[in-house]
């Protein structure tokens, strides 16, 4: 593998990516909404210290599993079909470059475009809470912050997934919006009805809860705001009894493996079905 071919599309990625209207609004929404909620928790509510971080972070919390993966799944959705659609894919893999050298380089050119995407958002929030809150607790915002980018990781190897696998760029943008309407259901809501359903103890529940990236998400940055995981209840007490120091690594590793699983997928079919 070429690295500087790789470098190369992911320069290239990145820029069309910072120039994608769709991109832009949502990295715009994302800042304006991250930096109006540490605004309004902190601020508005006359309070400073750790309580009005915990707040301000919960706030940040909701809203990186409302649009971090929406981003994600719809910026890798758009990649490979797209081009495969217009014929630039074609043109593209008849130079001298491999599959996996594409693959990579638009998987590092979009990351990138939205490691900057979540720079900007949690930058401005970073900074009303160094005002406004005294900048308690570091550690636990960067802990918050790189956990949104394994999220965001993530979402973007089963967008590009989603991509590989599809015709046209319309089908693979729809199915990347169920993707996401799937994974934002089985949060909660979703975890709730199948945990009755199925009278699912603690450690079933708890197993079943780190199939969903978002979910794993929230136990992680939960864990790095509170120190603790009593408030997601059974599968929480479960999670910190069984695990310990260890789970912080655990949902680490779980993510990666969302990053990674997908592209690898993506790679194989890439490799098999080619442009066509």
């Amino acid at each position: 593998m070429d690295r500087t071919v790789t470098a190369l599309i992911a320069r290239k990625e990145m820029h069309d990516a910072l120039r994608n209207r769709w991109f832009l609004l949502y990295s715009l929404a994302f800042a304006a909404l991250a930096l109006a909620l540490s605004r309004l928790s902190l601020g508005g509510a006359g309070v400073a210290g750790f309580a009005g971080f915990g707040r301000t972070a919960a706030s940040l919390v909701n809203l990186v599993l409302l649009v971090v993966p929406l981003m994600g799944l719809t910026l890798g959705a758009a990649s490979v079909a797209a081009e495969r659609e217009n014929g630039t894919l074609a043109t593209l893999l008849a130079q001298p470059v491999t599959r996996l050298e594409v693959l990579l380089g638009k998987y590092l050119g979009l990351g990138l475009a939205l490691v900057a995407s979540l720079s900007l958002g949690f930058g401005l929030a970073g900074a009303i809470i160094a005002v406004l809150g005294g900048a308690l607790d570091a550690g636990g915002y960067v802990r918050l912050v790189g956990f949104a980018v394994l999220l965001a990781a993530a979402n973007l190897s089963v967008g590009l997934l989603v991509s590989v696998a599809s015709g046209r760029a319309g089908a693979a943008n729809g199915v990347a919006l169920f993707t996401w309407l799937g994974f934002v259901f089985f949060g909660d809501l979703g975890l709730m009805g199948t945990a009755l359903a199925l009278r699912l103890n603690a450690g079933d529940l708890f197993l079943v809860t780190i199939a969903n990236p978002l979910a794993v998400y929230k136990i992680a940055a939960v864990s790095a705001i509170t120190g603790t995981l009593d408030a997601l209840g059974p599968a929480g007490v479960y999670a910190t009894r069984t695990f310990g120091n260890w789970l912080p690594a655990l949902l680490v590793a779980v993510l990666a493996l969302w990053a990674v699983v997908p592209l690898v997928a993506a790679g194989v079919v890439l490799e098999r079905r080619g442009v066509r």
